[in-house]
């Protein structure tokens, strides 16, 4: 069962073309389907890339389709340049994709309840620090749940803990490895995690 996708009103004004900034740290594939729904949006735009290692399969596919990246380190993140970096690009939503970092205080602060993540479990089950790929699939193997799926929220300070906008589920069949249940819940993130931060996007400037 899907949750309804509740957008929280916005009180800065924004402008008629929302901003989008994706933060990634590995291949970026769910980076790559968010860069292609928006490539042509006549209302929301893929305005920056940023990514925290240089050799990411994100970085290229951004150059390919003519999205500006920045490139930065850990130390970048914590001293407050990503966001100044971000700040300047004039960015309205930050979205993440396969980023692995916890972001700051003052980033998330400064983008109240416009930071969205998605993570491969149904939250609040196999979250937490550490939790990522197919780490969350072999836990969810692990304790044989009959069932995972995706969960996309909003960002806070703490890792996997914002606000659930959305979630979606899919079987964990008999027979099942890391690897088969990982492109289970690939589909699902591709089908869904675009479509949600467009839905996300637009209401913006109506909340």
């Amino acid at each position: 069962m899907n949750a309804q996708i509740v957008v929280p009103s916005v009180k800065s004004h924004l402008r008629a073309m929302i901003r989008i900034a994706i933060l990634a740290s590995g291949s970026g594939t769910n980076a790559q389907k968010l860069m292609e729904r928006f490539a042509a949006h006549p209302a929301a735009e893929i305005a920056l890339v940023a990514c925290d290692r240089s050799g990411a399969g994100v970085v290229q596919l951004a150059w390919d389709m003519g999205v500006p990246v920045f490139l930065f380190d850990g130390g970048a993140l914590r001293g407050g340049l990503l966001q100044r970096e971000l700040e300047n690009a004039r960015i309205d939503l930050v979205v993440l994709a396969g980023f692995l970092r916890l972001l700051p205080e003052d980033l998330v602060r400064a983008w109240p309840d416009r930071i969205l993540n998605i993570h491969p479990s149904l939250l609040p089950k196999y979250g937490g620090q550490g939790m990522y790929g197919e780490r969350v699939h072999r836990a969810v193997l692990a304790a044989g749940e009959k069932e995972s799926g995706i969960t996309i929220h909003l960002v806070n300070e703490r890792y996997d803990e914002g606000r659930v906008l959305f979630q979606a589920k899919c079987p964990v069949l008999a027979g099942d490895d890391a690897v088969a249940l990982a492109e289970r819940i690939h589909h699902l993130e591709h089908a869904n995690y675009p479509r949600v931060v467009e839905e996300f996007a637009l209401g913006l400037n109506t909340g």
